[in-house]
């Protein structure tokens, strides 16, 4: 297996996140906020590019407003801004609709993109499944991704149910997943990592029935 030519893009590490009105709930928002930052250290020392994204709306909408405190990037992540090897705004869930976020990746010769950010029932899993299509592989970094508690007409889950569902749908197919530890060894090793399939898995869900 051929090393990957990987690219970090941080997804969304706002502080509508943190502190307007879609805290994370899990993991830890505190915890995973500080795994995205070692990913991006570990990037930075790796020379691995490191992509920006952020999402922004009009100033009158209620989340994302351009301009507005929660919108900003979270103190953590903003440190590394002047740094930022790409920086991207979308206004859409996917980092590729909307954006030169795929026509920056091919210029570079990207061929692995690691998605860590928020959130993970929304753009993260707009973002690997977008990629596909578009040959890019995925990786997601579980402890340094986040998701809220949802419950509406078609029913509810916690943020835990939805993170740790998602993982495992990820990994089955559009995704390799794994920790920040992990994807660090892997960088320093000059290795890909590996994913499960639908077969694989399915199969394995039958036995653990």
């Amino acid at each position: 297996m051929t090393a990957p030519h990987r690219a970090l893009v941080v997804i969304d590490a706002q502080q509508e996140y943190f502190e307007g009105l879609l805290p994370v709930q899990h993991p830890d928002r505190d915890a995973s906020i500080a795994r995205i930052d070692d990913a991006i250290q570990a990037a930075e020392q790796a020379g691995i590019p490191v992509v920006l994204v952020q999402h922004e709306l009009p100033a009158e909408a209620p989340v994302f407003a351009a301009g507005s405190p929660t919108w900003q990037n979270h103190p953590v992540v903003a440190a590394h801004e002047a740094r930022a090897s790409h920086r991207v705004t979308k206004q859409s869930s996917s980092v590729f609709a909307g954006t030169d976020l795929e026509q920056w990746l091919r210029a570079q010769g990207i061929d692995t993109i690691t998605l860590v950010g928020y959130m993970t029932n929304n753009c993260v899993l707009a973002s690997a499944a977008a990629a596909e299509p578009l040959g890019f592989a995925v990786e997601v970094l579980s402890d340094a991704t986040g998701a809220i508690d949802l419950a509406n007409e078609a029913g509810r889950a916690s943020a835990q149910q939805v993170h740790e569902t998602l993982m495992a749908l990820l990994h089955s197919n559009w995704a390799a997943v794994t920790d920040t530890a992990g994807w660090t060894a892997a960088l320093h090793a000059g290795e890909a990592l590996s994913k499960s399939d639908l077969p694989t898995s399915a199969a394995q869900g039958r036995s653990a029935v």
